[in-house]
């Protein structure tokens, strides 16, 4: 099996707009940082771009890429990949979440895989995408193959429930945390999912698309600090 990584074009082109005929367009952005409703100060207010995923990728795959996914495939079945996407030379695989913890434990101990090392979850939001607004992504990595490797599993904002992969990579521990934390995907099975940046009580999930930038009082040893779009006019 060969290690060279097949070439692919990126989902969109350097302007924003989707060039791959299976890209996924999920938004579309307006201006510098997506304002609306304000002036946008950046000089960029007319700009448009697209926000396009990468679609699923047909076979073969090409490099490892194809026997990295067979062999998982004889081993969990054809339902837990809900599609492959092979995009700027790197994998990902895009699981059922009901299947989420059988396949990271084939991928961690199947000798022909060997993915030994998670480095972690982080969350993606994508309030526009119905049904699958929530995203966790899994970056793993195989010591013994040199090999890298990224899950990912969607969830809606109705039903934000996804398996803790605790149990087969412990160091998770805290990424799923985070990930509750700034996200609100639940970890069913976490040992301890509680917050971990932001207080206990703290209402929201503060890296959400559409959570506040702006005016949210933050109390601080019994002080009141005062939004930031209200301390002081420039104008």
């Amino acid at each position: 099996m060969s290690d060279t990584q097949p070439e692919n074009l990126p989902a969109t082109t350097a302007g924003g707009d989707a060039q791959t005929p299976a890209a996924e367009v999920v938004d579309q952005r307006e201006g510098m940082f997506g304002v609306r409703g304000t002036g946008d100060t950046s000089g960029f207010g007319r700009l448009q771009r697209q926000v396009a995923l990468p679609g699923g990728s047909a076979k073969p795959y090409g490099g490892w890429f194809d026997g990295a996914t067979e062999r998982l495939e004889s081993l969990v079945g054809d339902a837990a990949i809900e599609k492959v996407v092979v995009d700027r030379t790197e994998l990902t695989l895009h699981i059922a979440r009901e299947q989420l913890v059988e396949v990271a434990q084939h991928l961690r101990d199947d000798e022909a895989l060997r993915f030994e090392f998670c480095s972690g979850v982080s969350g993606v939001h994508y309030p526009n995408e119905t049904g699958r607004e929530l995203h966790a992504v899994y970056h793993l990595f195989s010591i013994t193959h040199n090999r890298r490797i990224r899950l990912e599993v969607s969830v809606s904002e109705a039903d934000p429930h996804i398996p803790s992969v605790v149990s087969v990579y412990p160091a998770n521990d805290w990424h799923e945390r985070e990930t509750w934390d700034f996200f609100g995907i639940i970890f069913d099975g976490h040992p301890a999912l509680t917050r971990i940046q932001m207080p206990d009580d703290w209402p929201g999930h503060p890296q959400r698309k559409d959570y506040p930038l702006g005016g949210i009082d933050v109390e601080y040893k019994g002080a009141v600090i005062p939004p930031p779009d209200t301390r002081r006019s420039y104008n």
